[in-house]
C-alpha cells in the first residue's frame, strides 16, 4: 500500500462486519457472541485450533463457500469509484475479499484474509487459495499442516502499525459498520492528525468519537447520504 498522495485528498475508510452484512455475510457479534451458531472460542482462537484443527478448517471453509456466493453492496462499490476523485486508502477488520471485488485498489486487512492460507510454522509463507477448502492433506514447503491466513482472538495484529501510519495521514476518516469497540482496529480514530474531520456511519450506538459525525444508518444508506454531503 503506497503511503505517500499528491494534493489529492486522502479519504482513509475504516470498515468493518456491517459493511459485509449487507452482502449477506454473518457476523457474531449480532448473535450473542455466536458465529453461524459456533462460540467464537471455539473456531477463532489459537487454542480452538490446537484442540480440534477439523472443526476449525470446516468452519472456515464454509465462510469461503459462502464468500464465493455474495458480491459487493452498493457501499463496496461506491469506495471503489470514490477512487475517481480522491486518494482512497481502506482499513478493513474483515478477512472477506468483497473491498477488493468491488474495485478498491488500496486495501489494508488488518485481520487477515480468508482467500488465502499459511503455514503453521512459518507465518511468511502465505498462500492464495481463493474460495477453495484447505484440506488435512495440504502442506507448505517446509511441510507443515496450513491454517486460514486470519488473525484470532489473542494474537498479535502485526498491520497495525502499517494502519496506524496510514491513519496519520489522513485528510478525512470514514468509519463505516463498525462499533468502534473492538481494539486494536478501534484505537485508529486516535491517530488521526487534529481537526481532521471524521464520519462514523454505523446504525447501532457506537462509541463516541470526539467531534465526529455520526449517521445512525445502515453502510448502503449511510453511503448514499453522505456522498450527498461529499458532493
Amino acid at each position: 500500500m503506497a503511503l505517500t498522495y499528491s494534493s489529492t485528498q486522502h479519504i482513509v475508510v475504516l470498515t468493518g462486519a456491517g459493511i459485509s452484512a449487507e452482502s449477506g455475510l454473518g457476523t457474531f457479534r449480532d448473535h450473542g457472541g455466536l458465529w453461524e451458531q459456533h462460540s467464537v472460542y471455539d473456531v477463532a482462537t489459537p487454542e480452538a485450533f490446537a484442540r480440534d484443527p477439523e472443526l476449525v478448517q470446516r468452519f472456515y471453509n464454509a465462510r469461503r463457500r459462502q464468500l464465493a456466493d455474495v458480491e459487493p453492496n452498493f457501499a463496496h462499490r461506491a469506495l471503489a469509484e470514490l477512487e475517481q476523485t480522491h486518494a482512497v486508502s481502506i482499513i478493513t477488520q474483515n478477512i472477506d475479499d468483497l473491498h477488493e471485488r468491488a474495485g478498491s485498489t488500496r486495501v489494508l486487512h488488518l485481520h487477515g484474509e480468508l482467500t488465502k492460507a499459511r503455514s503453521t510454522v512459518d507465518p511468511e509463507l502465505i498462500y492464495d487459495i481463493g474460495y477453495a477448502p484447505i484440506t488435512p492433506e495440504e502442506r507448505c514447503v517446509l511441510g507443515s499442516p496450513l491454517r486460514p491466513h486470519v488473525v484470532w482472538f489473542g494474537e498479535l495484529v502485526p498491520m497495525i502499525e502499517v494502519a496506524m501510519e496510514v491513519a496519520s495521514q489522513a485528510d478525512y476518516l470514514l468509519v463505516i459498520g463498525t462499533s468502534l469497540q473492538v481494539y486494536p482496529a478501534a484505537g485508529l480514530v486516535d491517530y488521526v492528525a487534529p481537526g481532521v474531520p471524521i464520519t462514523v456511519i454505523d446504525p447501532g450506538e457506537p462509541a463516541q468519537v470526539q467531534g465526529a459525525q455520526v449517521i445512525r444508518k445502515t453502510a448502503c444508506e449511510g453511503m448514499r447520504e453522505w456522498l450527498q454531503h461529499l458532493r
